[in-house]
């Protein structure tokens, strides 16, 4: 069940780009040990997809929750009656939720291991995403489902704003700070392109008052969601750097001195292939003239 080598899957793809993988494991560790009271996108994720989950008319059995963090999402899952595997790509959280430490695009499960895979908040951080998702359709049983949520396009523009006003400020030229940001229309691609049956992605706006930069800065540190982009031009923001980005940020607070901050939560799902699945009906097989159908009276 567990190789004794894994490797990227998509030739590709770097597979130390574009996210520093050690550092990566890093935040998720500093998030094991701070995320309390800053988890509310993850649950609030996670509840979202165990609500999609309780719309299947189906039985799962064995289940996999790849990120796991302080493992909710496992214990609810485990409270439906089901079998859960937690894996993390931090030692903390996988040491705390009994379960597998690896990266989602390199994982030591064998195929048809789960009936259903779920994850919450880390495939937007994921250096060979195509790889990772047809990891996940792989170790899927035929008709196993996928659910998956993450930030994508649209996410974070104050704090978008404020970097490019410390850079500005700084005056050493832009760096990278924030990460790409995946829209509905290429997860849905995605999806597809890694086999999977009867893809659909959405997304949802969430947002969040935050009383100062610091504060959010504060959040997304305990969240794990700082910068790891892999850039051998990082460098810190220094103090007139910070001033400016602080500045930025409040010059779009409202009248109770508290700033908007917005998130794009993406979701997906899908299934893997099974011959009992419902097809697409055959080209050219319509009995009826769609253009007839839409053509007015008279």
């Amino acid at each position: 069940m567990f190789p004794s080598r894994v490797r990227c899957t998509s030739p590709a793809v770097d597979p130390d780009l574009p996210f520093d993988r050690r550092l990566r494991r890093l935040r998720r560790d500093r998030a094991a040990r701070t995320s309390a009271g800053a988890d509310y996108l993850h649950r609030l994720a996670a509840e979202e997809l165990l609500e999609r989950l309780d719309w299947v008319k189906r039985d799962f059995s064995d289940a996999l929750d790849l990120g796991c963090g302080d493992g909710f999402l496992s214990q609810q899952l485990r409270e439906r009656g089901l079998k859960v595997v937690s894996a993390d790509a931090g030692e903390a959280f996988a040491r705390g939720a009994a379960g597998v430490q690896c990266d989602e695009d390199r994982l030591p499960f064998g195929d048809g291991a789960f009936d259903l895979v779920m994850s919450v908040g880390v495939l937007d951080s994921v250096n060979d995403l195509p790889g990772a998702l047809t990891l996940i359709r792989r170790i899927l049983r035929p008709d196993g489902l996928f659910l998956a949520a993450f930030t994508g396009a649209g996410s974070l523009p104050r704090l978008r704003s404020a970097m490019n006003a410390a850079e500005d400020a700084e005056g050493h030229g832009s760096a990278p700070r924030i990460h790409p940001q995946i829209d509905v229309r290429a997860a849905g691609d995605l999806l597809t392109r890694a086999g999977f049956t009867l893809p659909v992605a959405d997304t949802e706006g969430i947002d969040i008052r935050f009383s100062s930069f610091a504060g959010l800065i504060r959040d997304l540190r305990a969240m794990g969601a700082t910068n790891i982009l892999a850039s051998r031009s990082r460098r810190p923001i220094g103090r007139h750097g910070l001033a400016a980005a602080t500045a930025d940020f409040a010059r779009h607070a409202d009248t109770t001195a508290k700033t908007t901050e917005h998130f794009e939560i993406l979701y997906l799902t899908a299934w893997s292939p099974s011959p009992d699945q419902p097809k697409p009906a055959r080209r050219g097989s319509a009995t009826a003239s769609l253009a007839r159908a839409l053509k007015k009276p008279g």
